[in-house]
């Protein structure tokens, strides 16, 4: 009889009720992660991913390293707030922006895209000297407002309150005049065939043009944005010089920027 109960009480919930359970639990956080939903159902890593990959079809969930954001009830595939995407991955990111500042150099002009990857990248740039940045992000131009030796250059134009960044017309002329050593390029999603690719149609015309304007396309980004596409396209991969990730990157995905010669640098998921 202690058997019979014990065994009902460690019940296994079947899949659909997983996924239900899941949905509950997103609609009441926001976010979820992966390694908790393991432990919390009693299944492995593989099978949650699977249930979030399931989710993200449905347009219920989007996908983010190590776990899964809400989307917008009404909009599947939406786009994650700044709030958000800063709640996930902090302590990679801060490890790709480590190693991403030791490329800009005194004598420098460099272009910042708006990001929670790039807004990192501006934090540890506090004690830069003789050092050009343009940011249309809000969150980055925050950031570096502590940097004396940074002299900072906003693009202006319309706000995006979703990403707390500039876009527009006006944001893209503010670059027609300049000439940057390089740009650091967040994303959203990178498919090798496909190329990167955001979720808003403006930011992506923008990034276009920032990309015409920089010497180097430096992209920053975690291991979970590929073989995924949004829907508005930046640039082809070829255009990309260097990738800073996370070593979770797939192998095949590694291999294929490798073989199309470019430069990829890879941080520890892990200290």
């Amino acid at each position: 009889m202690s058997n019979t109960d014990s065994s009902a009480d460690k019940r296994v919930p079947g899949t659909s009720e997983r996924r239900e359970q899941i949905i509950q639990r997103l609609r009441q956080q926001g976010s979820v992660q992966v390694n908790d939903l393991s432990v919390l159902f009693g299944v492995s890593t593989v099978t949650i991913r699977n249930d979030l990959a399931f989710l993200e079809k449905q347009g219920i969930a989007v996908r983010a390293y190590g776990g899964a954001l809400i989307c917008d009830g009404n909009t599947p595939g939406a786009e994650p707030s700044v709030e958000d995407k800063s709640s996930l991955n902090t302590a990679v990111k801060r490890r790709i922006a480590r190693a991403a500042v030791e490329f800009i150099k005194p004598g420098h002009r460099v272009i910042l895209d708006s990001g929670t990857t790039t807004y990192e990248i501006a934090r540890l740039m506090r004690h830069h000297s003789d050092v050009i940045a343009m940011t249309n992000g809000m969150n980055v131009a925050n950031a570096l407002l502590e940097a004396e030796g940074v002299e900072l250059l906003m693009t202006g134009g319309h706000l995006r309150r979703q990403s707390q960044s500039f876009y527009g017309d006006q944001a893209e002329q503010s670059l027609q005049n300049y000439h940057f050593d390089m740009l650091f390029l967040g994303v959203d999603a990178i498919d090798l065939e496909r190329g990167i690719s955001t979720h808003n149609e403006d930011e992506a015309r923008l990034n276009r043009r920032m990309s015409e304007v920089a010497e180097k396309i430096i992209v920053v980004t975690d291991s979970s944005k590929f073989n995924r596409s949004s829907l508005h396209k930046i640039i082809d991969m070829q255009r990309v010089d260097m990738i800073i990730v996370d070593e979770g990157i797939p192998q095949e995905s590694l291999d294929g920027l490798r073989k199309s010669g470019i430069d990829v640098i890879l941080v520890a998921l892990s200290e």
